[in-house]
């Protein structure tokens, strides 16, 4: 009783600091407090681990205006304000062609976190409404590069995306269940197509869970999905034909059995033993064990 009586007494306390903060403050508070085991720290962990930013850098912050980017966006805010490199931030925001509903609901939630969107518009949904073969993977890829070209317009070296350790895991899982190969999303890597231009993914460490407990705490509500296909059908049914969403429900399943298998999952792409693989790729070039064999 008398340590349930501190956390309440602590609860407290902390509500009565934040009682006159305007919103974007209690955010910020929030994740330096609340959380900063389970998103700051990992954050910064992340940062230091796969040196994601450097002196100097201009980095472009993709706003899709889900909780993953909106998260993003404000621990790279707090991370230019509190960090001991010197950088700066643009925060981009790209419309596909959203419905004025979502595109007003991105304006609104940047206004109440205090981020300073670049808004550009593109007219890729209406594009690839028409595509039979593939439109996600043409969409995507027509997106990425948009994001890519107006960074680049705006004096920017890189690009933050907003995927997490459970888009990590997540990829690792499809790339051996469905390509036959083992790969995952990697925290940085270079741009083939814009020159001097890197992509980073400073969540790579925060798991998914923790980002959605964020987003509750602070009665926070942002875009389900960035897809137009979304607006004519129900989550649920988008979600039931994903190959992602297969994924997300083993991971779940996996969750169940063990604390530690997601982590594992996670890690056995840090430590492949190549003794002890009969194959692999380096630099599109294809080696097999029976080469020093």
């Amino acid at each position: 009783m008398k340590d349930n009586g501190k956390v309440i007494q602590t609860d407290s306390l902390e509500k009565k600091k934040t009682k006159n903060m305007e919103k974007h403050q209690e955010i910020e508070r929030s994740l330096i407090k609340k959380y900063r085991k389970t998103l700051w720290s990992k954050f910064i962990t992340a940062v230091n681990d796969y040196e994601l930013v450097q002196e100097g850098d201009k980095i472009a912050v993709c706003i899709s205006g889900g909780k993953d980017s909106m998260l993003l966006a404000k621990l790279m805010q707090e991370l230019k304000k509190h960090g001991k490199v010197a950088f700066d931030l643009e925060f981009l925001v790209m419309n596909p062609g959203y419905n004025e509903a979502n595109r007003e609901m991105i304006i609104r939630n940047s206004k109440l976190m205090n981020i300073p969107i670049h808004m550009f518009e593109t007219d890729i949904f209406n594009i690839v409404a028409d595509i039979d073969k593939s439109p996600c993977y043409l969409c995507a890829r027509m997106r990425r590069g948009n994001l890519y070209k107006h960074a680049q317009d705006l004096g920017c070296n890189k690009i933050a995306l907003g995927h997490h350790f459970d888009d990590a895991i997540e990829t690792t899982l499809m790339n051996m269940l469905y390509s036959g190969r083992i790969g995952t999303m990697m925290p940085k890597l270079h741009s083939t197509n814009f020159k001097g231009m890197e992509l980073i993914r400073p969540l790579y460490l925060v798991k998914e869970e923790d980002i959605i407990a964020w987003k509750n705490y602070h009665g926070l509500k942002f875009l389900q999905c960035a897809c137009r296909f979304t607006e004519m059908t129900s989550q649920e049914e988008h979600d039931g034909t994903s190959k992602r969403k297969e994924m997300k429900d083993l991971v779940k399943e996996f969750r169940k059995t063990s604390p530690i298998i997601d982590m594992n999952i996670f890690r056995s792409i840090h430590n492949v033993n190549l003794d002890t693989v009969i194959g692999y790729e380096k630099h599109h070039e294809s080696h097999s064990f029976l080469d020093e064999y």
